[in-house]
């Protein structure tokens, strides 16, 4: 009886799995009647040749189209599921960012982060840490950001966190606040300031939405 391409896919993966000289972690396996795709990394030659080898020897295949690169243990780590452990990683470590709440898609260099979280500057955050990792070629952020009230003392908590910023001058910055939108006015010297000032806004808890009417002179 003739295999299902899901069948022989099956198989040929079982039989990746079962050649000693193959590391099948890195090896993606599609089949389109009865056409196996070989795709992925393997550490050197003879495995790749290996690999080729293994897969023809499973009964019902036909034809294989290889695309199975050879990277060295020097190379960089740049696969898309590598960048993606790389990027579960970092936001694991990283104390400010609930990683339990954040899902990773990584589709061809490109980053997609998904999820929830309490405050506008975990996103930034998690944001920040995929931007960092080598082979990101961009990140799509679709975080949500739960809506809390904004605490009473919002401003004051604003308004301390400028005086504890060492390259601003807290004095020259105004803070308005309606519930969590808080808005900046006043005036700087440079942009690093104004950036300085909407970023200590952005990490208040309860901040919502920050307008920066700030005037660099």
């Amino acid at each position: 009886m003739k295999k299902t391409d899901s069948q022989l896919q099956h198989d040929v993966m079982a039989e990746l799995e079962w050649e000693p000289a193959v590391d099948h972690a890195d090896i993606g396996v599609a089949v389109t009647d009865g056409v196996v795709t070989l795709s992925g990394y393997v550490k050197s030659c003879p495995e790749k040749a290996a690999a080729e080898k293994a897969t023809l020897r499973v009964a019902g295949v036909r034809a294989i189209a290889e695309e199975i690169k050879v990277r060295f243990a020097y190379d960089p780590k740049t696969a898309d599921h590598e960048i993606a452990q790389r990027i579960l990683d970092t936001i694991a470590w990283a104390v400010s960012i609930p990683d339990d709440k954040m899902t990773v898609k990584v589709e061809q260099g490109w980053v997609t982060l998904t999820g929830k979280v309490d405050w506008h500057f975990q996103s930034q955050e998690a944001v920040r840490a995929a931007s960092h990792v080598s082979g990101v070629m961009g990140v799509t952020n679709r975080i949500e950001v739960e809506q809390h009230p904004a605490p009473w003392d919002i401003k004051d908590r604003i308004v301390s966190a400028f005086r504890r910023q060492a390259n601003l001058d807290a004095a020259s910055v105004t803070v308005k606040t309606d519930g969590g939108i808080v808005t900046l006015g006043g005036t700087v010297k440079a942009w690093n300031e104004r950036g300085i000032a909407e970023r200590a806004a952005w990490s208040a808890p309860g901040v919502a939405r920050v307008e920066d009417h700030i005037i660099v002179n």
